[in-house]
């Protein structure tokens, strides 16, 4: 697309916050992260040590896994889109676990992630979906029981039903 940025420059500049108890799984994510381009890749271990780095960096993009202790992956997320609790609740969220049930998926959505991976990952899938925030970034939605990233990827224009969600939206 013409409208698209030149993503090796794009990796090149973005600050990732990559939080996993498991310090293997972030030295794999942080070297396949570095192979794409990236320069500034920043580690947690822990939901709290999470938002301390967002309270002190400007991180664009967070790769999360589900399972971690003391706080979990989703419970994190629904931290960090509560804009009362969190330094930056727009900040994208690629939530990357062992979970692949379509109940997993549907849950890390409505808590707000902004893409979903499951374990193991591929380096190209990781590499696309990092273009997608980049490229195309989603919009971002407020009703009164969620806040997050527009969960409809399908645009329709000729649509002129009504609207399609149970909830008014407001705005975000």
């Amino acid at each position: 697309m013409a409208d698209e940025v030149d993503t090796s420059m794009a990796f090149k500049r973005l600050n990732i916050l990559v939080v996993d108890d498991n310090a293997a799984m972030r030295g794999l994510v942080r070297t396949v992260l570095t192979a794409f381009g990236c320069e500034m890749i920043f580690e947690a271990s822990t939901a709290q040590h999470c938002v301390e780095v967002l309270r002190a960096k400007a991180i664009d993009i967070i790769v999360l896994d589900w399972k971690m202790k003391p706080v979990d992956g989703i419970s994190l997320v629904k931290l960090l889109r509560n804009p009362n609790k969190s330094p930056n609740p727009y900040v994208p969220i690629i939530m990357l676990t062992a979970y692949a049930e379509l109940s997993k998926v549907r849950e890390a959505r409505d808590a707000g992630v902004t893409e979903f991976m499951a374990k193991p990952f591929s380096a190209d899938a990781l590499y696309r979906r990092i273009q997608s925030i980049v490229n195309r970034p989603r919009p971002f939605v407020r009703t009164k029981v969620f806040f997050g990233p527009d969960r409809r990827r399908l645009a329709k224009p000729d649509y002129e039903g009504p609207e399609r969600r149970d909830d008014e939206v407001q705005s975000a």
